[in-house]
């Protein structure tokens, strides 16, 4: 018995059509088709095989959480992030290093969700 992969991070945002111009011009992540939930939501493709899920449930509050809750997505270039971020206006962090040498930066999406992205060591 074991753990094949993660397959999804869901979100709870407070309106998807911000939370898709966020996620599709600011992270520049590809939409995907999304089942008929009886709910509001979007997916999202994170790399090749993993998704986000932003779900839209409005009879639900939106708890504001701390960047030390987040996910990470793997950047090819931080420069270049971070060059985009400021063009874009974007909430984020300068990029600074971690103790094993990657670069991260900070961003916040429309609810204040941490996305950090990072650049390996090396």
């Amino acid at each position: 018995m074991r753990i094949l992969e993660l397959n999804h991070v869901a979100l709870h945002v407070s309106d998807v059509a911000r939370s898709c111009a966020f996620y599709s011009h600011v992270l520049r992540l590809e939409s995907m088709p999304r089942p008929a939930f009886d709910f509001p939501g979007a997916w999202f493709r994170l790399g090749t095989q993993q998704e986000l899920h932003l779900i839209g449930r409005t009879n639900e509050p939106i708890e504001p959480r701390s960047r030390n809750n987040h996910f990470a997505l793997k950047v090819d270039d931080i420069t270049s992030w971070e060059e985009h971020l400021r063009k874009v206006d974007a909430d984020f962090r300068p990029p600074k290093p971690r103790p094993d040498s990657a670069m991260q930066i900070f961003v916040r999406d429309p609810d204040g969700h941490s996305i950090e992205l990072f650049t390996p060591p090396g």
